[in-house]
């Protein structure tokens, strides 16, 4: 049967008049009440499968997940001409764990999987113990970018170093080849609330996490694009993070601010492994003259 242009209309139109009329039929796949959609009377226009165009009701469509306002190439290229750095204070670290609870809450990150770890540390048995904040180092030479086989983890021209989840097929080259065991690989689906999980992977956020890939700090370049500082920055009630860009050879944790090279000057700075040539972008400033006490979980997990 031929149907001219007009009659094609009315035959799609009739069709999905004829859904919603079945819609309203006694039956057991019946919706419940708050399922069913009443029209909203806003109508849009369509082009159809057929190359027509048709008018449907507004309530009737879908609505399209939320697309990130910047493009894949352009959270992989990073910021230009920033290098960002990050300098943790040791002498102010009580094992608060605000910076880890505002970053698992932040990056909806698993309970367990938690993206800065704080290490109870002791050089010698002689020597005082103390708190290791450890995140990503965000390596100027990452050897977790030179063995993903996918270019899944991928370095930025402002120094950030994160990873592309969709790219990401779990082998775990990455996990074994960082000297800082700061990665962490997602066993589980996570529990991601919906408006989250429906959202298209970005680069920056790094969310929605997925299962079966890896995760791992990303230096919150989400936050830093607005001008912000990453959220454990902010979150820490001592002043432990500095976060900053070394080409304007500046640093602060919101409160304070510094000069990055003075700062490492003045104070001794250095970066963990430094042998191994990974050239790290997070800094250490040694726990002298310490604002607490240590205080320890359990003296029998203090690193030695």
């Amino acid at each position: 049967m031929h149907l001219d242009n007009s009659s094609r209309r009315d035959f799609i139109a009739a069709g999905i008049l004829g859904s919603i009329a079945v819609a309203g039929c006694n039956s057991p796949f019946d919706p419940s009440p708050e399922e069913v959609v009443k029209p909203s009377g806003e109508m849009v226009k369509l082009l159809s499968v057929d190359g027509e165009i048709i008018e449907v009701d507004k309530a009737f469509l879908k609505p399209v997940p939320e697309l990130s306002a910047m493009t894949n190439q352009a959270e992989r290229m990073g910021i230009p001409g920033r290098k960002f750095v990050m300098v943790i204070d040791l002498s102010r670290c009580k094992n608060l764990k605000k910076c880890q609870a505002s970053c698992n809450h932040a990056h909806q990150i698993h309970p367990d999987q938690n993206w800065i770890k704080l290490h109870p540390i002791q050089e010698s048995e002689k020597t005082a113990p103390y708190w290791q904040p450890t995140t990503c180092m965000h390596c100027d030479e990452p050897p977790c970018v030179k063995v993903c086989p996918v270019d899944a983890t991928f370095k930025r021209q402002d120094g950030i170093v994160l990873i592309d989840s969709d790219r990401c097929i779990g082998c775990r080259f990455c996990m074994a080849a960082c000297p800082y065991s700061t990665r962490v690989f997602n066993w589980e689906e996570l529990d991601l609330p919906k408006a989250i999980a429906e959202k298209p992977y970005s680069c920056e956020t790094s969310m929605p996490q997925k299962v079966g890939t890896v995760g791992k700090c990303d230096f919150c370049p989400d936050m830093v694009r607005k001008g912000e500082l990453p959220h454990c920055v902010s979150a820490c009630p001592n002043g432990v993070f500095f976060f900053g860009d070394s080409n304007e050879d500046s640093v602060t944790n919101g409160a304070e601010t510094f000069r990055f090279s003075e700062l490492l000057r003045d104070k001794a700075g250095y970066r963990l492994m430094e042998d191994l040539g990974t050239k790290p972008s997070v800094y250490y400033l040694p726990p002298v003259n310490r604002n607490f006490a240590f205080e320890g979980e359990d003296q029998g997990d203090v690193k030695h």
